[in-house]
Parts: C-alpha cells; sequence; structure tokens
C-alpha cells in the first residue's frame, strides 16, 4: 500500500526493532521511508547541536513538547522519542496538548493516541477561544492573540511539570514565511529562532525542527498515519498574510528547486557591515584601516547575481 504521499508501506518495522518505541511499530520498513526517517533525526539533530540546545554535561533536562495535533508538532514528538531511543537525546519528555475548547475540536483523539503508545502526557483545557472570539472581531486574524495566551498556558505547565523548556513544532518554512512577514509588514529583519528564553527568564523555548523541510515532514505524518487535527479557529480565515507568503514561497520553490534551502541558510549567515542597522555596525566609527583590518571591506565573496551578470557581458562581446 501507498500512502496519499507516495510512500510505499511495505511491510512494519516492528520486527527488525522489537524495542523501539510503540509509536514505531506500525511504521513503514520501505527504504524511502528509512531514508526520510533519518534525515529528519539528522536535521533535527544538527539543530540541537548547532543550538546548543541541551544542558551543560551532567544537568537533567526535562523538555514540554508542546502537541496541537497537526502534522508538524506529531512529528516533531516522533523524531525526539526516536534521537532519545537511540541515546542520542539525554532528555525527559512530556507530551502536552492544550485544548483550547474550539467547538467540535475532537478532544479524544490526542489522549488516545498518548494512551496507546505509553507516552507520558499532560491534557489541559483552557476555553481561550471564548477569548479570542470576544476580543477579535469577526474576519479579523485571531493568530496573535490566541498566540500569547496559548504560549503562557504552557508556560504555566512547564513549570508545574518541573520543565527546563518547552518545544514547538516550527520547521523550515514556518521560519521563512515569518522573515518574510516581518520584511513585508512588520518593517523589520526578524525570524523565529531556533533557541530562545522567555520574557520572565526562567524557561527555553526550542524548535528542534528548525532545518526540517515542510514537504518531508508531511511525508513523514502521512506515513506514520497520525490522526491529523486540522485548526479550524485559524484556518477558517481567508486572507491571512501568511498564507499570501506561504503561497509565495512555495511558488519560488517550484519555479526553482531548492531555493528555500538557501534563503534557510541565509538566515544564520548574516553581515551586518552590510545591512543599515546602526545599532548592530558602529558605521560612525569606520574608516578605511578598521574596515581593511576587519575584513569588512569589499574584498568578500561576490555576489552570485554579479557574476552571472558578468558572464553574460564577457559572452555578449
Amino acid at each position: 500500500m501507498t500512502t496519499a504521499n507516495g510512500i510505499e508501506q511495505s511491510g512494519k518495522d516492528g520486527a527488525a526493532e522489537a524495542d523501539c518505541p510503540a509509536l514505531f511499530r506500525d511504521a513503514p520498513s520501505s527504504v524511502e521511508f528509512k531514508k526520510l526517517r533519518k534525515r529528519l533525526l539528522r536535521e533535527a539533530r544538527q539543530a540541537i547541536d548547532d543550538y546548543s540546545m541541551l544542558p551543560g554535561e551532567g544537568r537533567p533536562a526535562k523538555w514540554l513538547v508542546c502537541l496541537s495535533g497537526g502534522k508538524d508538532s506529531y512529528t516533531l514528538l516522533a523524531v525526539l522519542m526516536d534521537l532519545k531511543w537511540r541515546g542520542l537525546l539525554p532528555v525527559e519528555l512530556v507530551a502536552c496538548n492544550l485544548d483550547q475548547a474550539q467547538p467540535g475540536f475532537p478532544g479524544h483523539i490526542l489522549p488516545e493516541f498518548f494512551e496507546k503508545h505509553g507516552i507520558e502526557h499532560r491534557i489541559i483545557r483552557e476555553d481561550t477561544y471564548s477569548i479570542v472570539t470576544d476580543k477579535i472581531p469577526a474576519g479579523k486574524t485571531y493568530c496573535s492573540l490566541c498566540s500569547r495566551l496559548r504560549r503562557g498556558i504552557l508556560y504555566r505547565t512547564a513549570r508545574e511539570e518541573g520543565c527546563d523548556a518547552i518545544v514547538l513544532g516550527h520547521h523550515r518554512e514556518d521560519i521563512l514565511e515569518t522573515f518574510f512577514m516581518n520584511l513585508f509588514h512588520g518593517g523589520r529583519l526578524a525570524s523565529m529562532p531556533p533557541k530562545l528564553v522567555n520574557d520572565e527568564g526562567d524557561l527555553m523555548v526550542l524548535r528542534p525542527l528548525a532545518y526540517c523541510a515542510e514537504k518531508d515532514i508531511a511525508k513523514f505524518a502521512s506515513a506514520m498515519e497520525f490522526p491529523i487535527i486540522p485548526c479550524d479557529l485559524c484556518g477558517s480565515q481567508d486572507g491571512l498574510q501568511r498564507a499570501e507568503i506561504k503561497k509565495m514561497l512555495e511558488r519560488w520553490e517550484k519555479q526553482a528547486p531548492g531555493r528555500l534551502g538557501v534563503m534557510a541558510r541565509a538566515l544564520a549567515h548574516t553581515r551586518p557591515s552590510h545591512l543599515l542597522d546602526r545599532k548592530l555596525y558602529d558605521f560612525s566609527n569606520l574608516a578605511p584601516t578598521v574596515a581593511a583590518m576587519s575584513g569588512e571591506g569589499e574584498a568578500e565573496e561576490p555576489c552570485a547575481a554579479s557574476l552571472a551578470m558578468t558572464e553574460k557581458l564577457f559572452a555578449a562581446q
């Protein structure tokens, strides 16, 4: 049998990995799925290492893994459990779902999923839906207020559980979409960092899937047959700015495959001297000798666009 995303369900992994987490006992055993699984593990582990998400040597860690019921958060939990099972993530994991009392929300799905797979979890029910719909006029975007309310409840729960971090399922495309949201509508260069400290200074916020492509996550979630719960609260609103940016990025990737990966790498390779932010770079004291000593002058890697244009000009002669 082949899943909706084209991954062959050829047998099960359980026979080969009898001691694997229950979550993976019915996973596909096809070569394609195993490559996908390894790629997600590799990218998550790389993000965890690159951004020092684990505490120092000998310090125990406990993470609150936040599940909404979407493909991203299911994949996040599965990847973290897989890393932990392989001895690569010395962290205690507690899965958490916040039931926001949305009308028609299937509140039984995640508790049953956790129980079936023997996953330590916490379910919280808070009626943030009524607050959001009362405060935000009809037709306006709920996301900002909904997110703030949700984050506050998750911080509180993390403290109650003795966790030192909450872990979110944002992936590469989420980070790029946020960058362009800020660029086009916020007038600033900013995105979602893979690691940050909350305003109170007592909890970390981690995004281990920061390097993972959304298409890989979608294929993985489909192959694992996770019981997906759609977000009807936000999804029912048309014309969201983020949705437009998502379409734009998808169009770019279709026109030039691999472009999103290049843009994501660019976020980790900034040059303050080649931007306009006077708070990040001391333009006032910039002088020829200073520029030469710091390596911030023109003698840097040439722009790929300028190289291409130069080649065309010489070819035309």
